[in-house]
């Protein structure tokens, strides 16, 4: 026999609704209530029912607080919510609150019968858009995949692409036409959420293949070019000019003039 609990501010809608499950061989109306705060009250006096119907809109504690209060006491308990209208948004935030479903308050009997039966079998009774949008939500907090769902190719491509090689140059190294390349960055793109190249390589999985390429093409970098310029030891002290010099690049127009002694350049390479 599975007990059910009623909560429900209109007193002739309550009894009706204890007649109805009272007639089933299967489901007991063991308490009906007209506030959340008596419904707690018991809870914690006579133990937890199976099952309770939850009015949304109530004096005093509402059904949504209600809804937390009761899953705290009694997670085992399935909470279907009662409500006039097909108000989207308060019971999308009844099942985020833990509800496992809604019940129109004008249903037939049958109707609240199966409902009971479907959410005490595991069931969510509940219309279609209200399903859709628990979904959605459920989509959006799933983690993300550290590699964007991309393929071993599209993973290939974007490591070529993270070493600044250009498209011409990826279709060239890997063995296909531009074409086909163009199409598998127009996959990379959507994958990664981004509309330019600099976004793909900049939103590149953080680990894996392409970051520890990404690291080695950081480690390769071009020596730099500096130059010093200094006097040589037994000329007139003059002060010490130490700048960058670009092979090609002329002296300062300073360092030549007024002094007849000639400048030492020295070209070092290094980082």
């Amino acid at each position: 026999m599975n007990t059910v609990w009623i909560i429900e501010d209109h007193a002739a809608l309550r009894r009706t609704m204890v007649r109805v499950l009272n007639a089933e061989p299967d489901l007991q109306c063991t308490g009906d209530f007209d506030s959340c705060e008596k419904a707690l009250a018991a809870l914690g006096r006579d133990g937890a029912p199976d099952l309770v119907l939850l009015d949304v809109g109530l004096p005093g504690m509402s059904g949504l607080e209600g809804i937390r209060r009761i899953k705290e006491q009694a997670p085992c308990t399935q909470v279907v919510l009662l409500t006039v209208f097909d108000d989207d948004d308060k019971v999308f935030q009844a099942i985020c609150a833990g509800a496992a479903g809604y019940l129109l308050k004008t249903s037939s009997a049958a109707d609240i019968v199966q409902a009971v039966r479907d959410a005490l079998a595991g069931g969510s009774p509940m219309n279609p858009r209200i399903a859709r949008r628990v979904l959605e939500m459920f989509s959006r907090l799933a983690p993300k995949r550290s590699d964007y769902g991309l393929s071993d190719r599209e993973k290939e491509i974007l490591q070529l692409m993270v070493t600044g090689l250009i498209k011409k140059e990826i279709a060239d190294r890997l063995s296909l036409s531009v074409h086909t390349v163009d199409t598998y960055l127009r996959r990379i793109y959507e994958k990664l959420e981004v509309n330019t190249r600099t976004g793909a390589v900049a939103k590149a999985p953080k680990e894996g293949p392409v970051q520890n390429l990404r690291r080695r093409s950081g480690e390769a970098k071009s020596p730099s070019r500096s130059a010093e310029m200094s006097w040589t030891p037994g000329w007139p002290k003059r002060p010490r000019f130490t700048a960058p010099l670009h092979l090609g690049a002329s002296l300062p127009p300073d360092t030549k003039q007024p002094w007849d002694h000639p400048v030492r350049t020295v070209i070092a390479f290094g980082r």
